[in-house]
């Protein structure tokens, strides 16, 4: 295989295995009742098999180490991504299939969080408004947190049919896009496998969703769309910024969500349905609205900002706030965070 040229198939191929991998976990989660059964904090009415994210799981794992073995991808990046992706999906599926109390679930996030950097080096030079942040201890500190807080962002936000699925889509083929436009379009070939991975689950998972992916899946797109944020840092500080805009969507929303919930004494770790895209589908009556809305928000607002801080037309922070205010007024006008009685 021509490490300067990924022919088109190979990602077609792993696309295909996710798409066969999820019918499989589908019928056997219907043979043995691993099904997501609605309570008065969901935000469907079906009983749905859920535990499907394995399949992109088990697809991009082995796509990785195809890619690292034909040297399309850097070892250490692989190591980086697989290792953690691996331990965290596996996490998540102990979670899914049993459970596992709460801290040390953390602590196991963080542990996921620390293989990432310490395999990529740790996280890049940070520079806004002609600043520069260093790395060193600080930003590695902050970077677990972020990491860690991906993780969990992504399993809130996995809440409508859908949703994380076409966020980690947007994020990825965007990535790709602007490494393309970068000139270095082999630098993307991690986010293009992603996509492809995702891409065979969605088409279960689309509202009306058939299986949901669970937390094996969610924590780990979370996990790795944070991993190859940072290292798109690695190959520009811009790019980093470029990542953070196009993730805007979610970390927006979870992290308003947050915050109102903190500022009101509640506790932050027990379940609820109070985030903006939640409200959202319960006033418009439809997954399928909502879903495709977050769509268009990626590709008609936030990729331009992105592609800008990419160019290095923007500078990155002022990119990134330019960006957000729009969807933290959104997040705040669909009440994200506030008591359901309010709705």
């Amino acid at each position: 295989m021509d490490a300067i040229s990924l022919p088109w198939w190979l990602f077609a191929i792993f696309a295909a295995l996710a798409w066969l991998l999820t019918g499989a976990l589908r019928r056997y989660a219907l043979t043995h009742n691993v099904i997501d059964v609605p309570n008065a904090r969901s935000s469907h009415k079906s009983p749905t098999p859920r535990g499907g994210g394995i399949a992109f799981v088990i697809s991009f794992l082995l796509g990785l180490a195809t890619l690292a073995l034909t040297g399309n991808v850097a070892p250490v990046d692989a190591l980086a991504l697989g290792g953690a992706g691996a331990w965290i999906a596996l996490i998540g599926f102990l979670d899914d299939h049993g459970h596992i109390q709460a801290r040390w679930r953390l602590l196991a996030h963080f542990v996921g969080a620390a293989w990432v950097l310490y395999w990529i080096g740790g996280v890049p030079v940070v520079s806004f408004w002609g600043l520069e942040m260093q790395s060193g201890w600080l930003l590695s500190v902050l970077g677990a947190f972020y990491l860690v807080w991906m993780l969990n962002l992504y399993n809130f936000m996995d809440g409508i049919d859908g949703i994380a699925s076409i966020e980690a889509l947007c994020v990825t083929v965007g990535g790709c896009v602007l490494y393309a436009l970068a000139g270095q379009p082999l630098a993307g070939a991690p986010s293009a496998l992603l996509a492809a991975t995702v891409a065979g689950f969605l088409l279960w998972n689309f509202p009306p969703a058939k299986i949901f992916m669970g937390d094996g899946g969610s924590g780990f797109l979370g996990l790795t769309l944070g991993a190859l944020s940072l290292l798109a840092g690695w190959h520009s500080p811009a790019m980093l910024w470029a990542w953070l805009v196009m993730l805007g969507v979610f970390i927006v929303d979870a992290t308003v969500t947050l915050i109102r919930r903190l500022c009101r004494g509640e506790k932050v770790y027990e379940a609820h349905r109070t985030h903006a895209y939640q409200y959202a589908s319960r006033k418009y009556s439809s997954h399928r609205r909502v879903t495709l809305t977050v769509l268009a928000i990626n590709l008609l607002w936030l990729f331009p900002w992105a592609m800008a801080i990419s160019t290095e037309r923007l500078d990155g922070m002022t990119g990134l706030i330019c960006a957000y205010v729009p969807l933290i007024a959104a997040s705040i006008w669909l009440k994200a965070g506030t008591p359901e009685s309010v709705d």
